[in-house]
């Protein structure tokens, strides 16, 4: 579990392609190494992965198969940056929202505009991420937790949603580096997806179809 407050962004040192259909990709994590051991839990860019090896500051993760198909890993390049957060111990601050790992899907982004030491952000979501997604709720895009300050429709069925950067995510996360059309990791809070599985038996059994 994580809360979507990220430590720092991190260099990717190493992608390598295994041939089972995996990636082995190391990151170089600096300091944060020292608290890590071999099994642990990381949320890179929004997923959760696990350490498999370590050497010095460079630390090893297994990707499999269906790890790539569901986030924009197989994209990542050497030298490339990813927000990284350590899981959430007992007794910590939740100062995000509670936060997976679970990458929900892949949306893109529409735009980023810098309005002075603040910046919007555009994510154009499928219509299967945006019915989760309300005006003022959280979302986690590439492991960052966000507030939705607006939503607008799009043709497609799906959502556009603003998110508002502050000057300290924007410097302390890769969301100040976005461009359009890049691809972002975006998983829906949670509890909207529980109510929705939850409401399942009372709406098929002929409750209100707006839900």
């Amino acid at each position: 579990m994580f809360t979507g407050i990220i430590e720092e962004p991190r260099p990717v040192t190493g992608v390598r392609r295994r041939v089972d259909g995996g990636l082995d990709v190391d990151l170089d994590l600096g300091g944060i190494r020292n608290e890590l051991a071999p099994g642990d839990s990381i949320a890179v860019a929004g997923a959760c992965l696990t350490v498999a090896r370590m050497q010095d500051s460079i630390v090893t993760f297994e990707l499999s198969p269906e790890t790539i198909a569901r986030t924009h890993f197989h994209q990542l390049r050497v030298g490339a940056n990813v927000n990284i957060e350590r899981a959430l111990r007992v007794g910590d601050r939740l100062g995000g929202h509670w936060v997976q790992g679970h990458v929900d899907g892949v949306a893109s982004v529409a735009r980023l505009e810098q309005m002075g030491e603040w910046a919007e952000l555009d994510i154009a979501l499928p219509p299967a991420l945006a019915r989760y997604c309300v005006e003022k709720g959280s979302i986690c895009l590439d492991g960052v937790s966000l507030t939705i300050a607006r939503i607008g429709a799009r043709p497609d069925g799906g959502a556009l949603i603003t998110i508002a950067l502050i000057p300290h995510t924007l410097v302390r996360t890769t969301l100040g580096g976005c461009v359009a059309g890049s691809p972002i990791h975006v998983e829906v809070d949670v509890l909207a997806k529980y109510v929705e599985r939850l409401a399942a038996p009372w709406r098929d059994a002929g409750g209100s179809s707006k839900f």
